[in-house]
């Protein structure tokens, strides 16, 4: 079974850092991408940051320079780098794994995956 498991949110003052790491699990043969969304209440979620399996990472406009998405090398784990926070940037951040590959017993599947999500607040 794939799973989505994220860590790291908290509450920090406007100006701050924070990072956020999730880690897939599961018999997982690659993805297109795996990233980040956030969602305020009442609202869609929001592209933050992605990479897709081969490397390219791609980032939303409104945290161009002051977030930065990295992997481990093995392809499971993003994480993060949330700096210069503002209030603005409060929400729930969501990982989410793109067109995964994987196994279903014996035989290939391909889903979309989202983890459980975790609160960021940016507020003094």
């Amino acid at each position: 079974q794939v799973q989505l498991v994220e860590s790291g949110g908290g509450l920090v003052q406007p100006g701050g850092s924070l990072t956020l790491s999730c880690t897939v699990s599961g018999s997982i043969v690659s993805y297109s991408a795996m990233g980040w969304y956030l969602q305020v209440p009442g609202k869609q979620r929001q592209f933050v940051a992605d990479i897709s399996w081969g490397g390219t990472i791609k980032y939303g406009d409104s945290v161009k320079g002051r977030f930065t998405l990295t992997r481990a090398d093995e392809r499971n784990t993003v994480f993060l780098q949330m700096n210069s926070l503002k209030p603005e940037d409060t929400a729930v951040y969501y990982c989410n794994a793109d067109t995964v590959i994987h196994y279903k017993g014996a035989y290939p599947g391909e889903d979309d995956f989202w983890g459980q999500g975790t609160q960021v607040t940016v507020s003094s």
